[in-house]
């Protein structure tokens, strides 16, 4: 059968990374957290101490190379050489995420390396724009997505589970805030592929999204 790309795209707090993570493990592909991709660049730019300059972004992030390596259940994140999985996930670097990841230097560098990992197939990658920029004659589309109060819910909860000391309320905002600047960026906006299938997993079990994904993916390998 055919090794597909696939596209999984949505908004923050949608469980995109957890359900491609599952989908992946449970069919054998190999999963690309684009996410992580720009908030190991975000990183990167904190740990200089400079100020935000785009241009100075712009070229850090052409001479990153971020790296994947699953490992116990968990997908390892890496850059240049640094492992950054717990450390890309703080409050501080998703308030930064979301600005810095619509400089379009950025883009253009993380998405040429998101081709090269995807190009032979037998992929996922969750984004934003993975349909509609990355790879915009993708196998299969899925734009997941679920309400604002359940997003935040679950953003909530990994956030407390991490041992950080949040806020509720605060999450939400935060999470509608970023769901207006990715969806307004001039730069690859958030917005669903016209040949993507929307899928809302408000109320559903991980288990429940991640065998819908499966069932959608045997009948287009088919």
């Amino acid at each position: 059968m055919k090794k597909l790309v696939i596209a999984l795209d949505g908004p923050a707090g949608a469980g995109k990374s957890t359900i491609a993570k599952a989908v992946a493990e449970k069919i054998g592909y190999a999963y690309i957290d684009t996410g992580a991709m720009y908030r190991a660049v975000t990183w990167k730019f904190v740990q200089t101490g400079h100020a935000y300059e785009d241009e100075f972004i712009g070229e850090l992030s052409e001479k990153m190379v971020i790296e994947f390596q699953p490992r116990d259940g968990v997908n390892h994140v890496f850059a240049d050489g640094v492992e950054i999985t717990n450390f890309i996930r703080t409050p501080e670097i998703s308030k930064l995420v979301s600005p810095l990841s619509a400089i379009a230097r950025v883009r253009v560098a993380m998405v040429a390396q998101q081709r090269r990992m995807g190009e032979k197939g037998g992929v996922i990658l969750d984004g934003r724009d993975i349909g509609t920029v990355v790879f915009p004659n993708a196998d299969l589309k899925i734009f997941l997505t679920a309400t604002a109060d359940e997003r935040a819910q679950r953003r909530y909860k990994e956030l407390i589970a991490n041992g950080m000391k949040v806020d509720f309320e605060q999450v939400k905002a935060d999470l509608v805030q970023r769901d207006y600047q990715d969806s307004h960026r001039p730069v690859s906006p958030l917005k669903q592929a016209d040949d993507a299938i929307l899928l809302d997993s408000t109320g559903m079990h991980i288990e429940e999204v991640r065998d819908a994904i499966i069932k959608m993916i045997g009948e287009k390998e088919k």
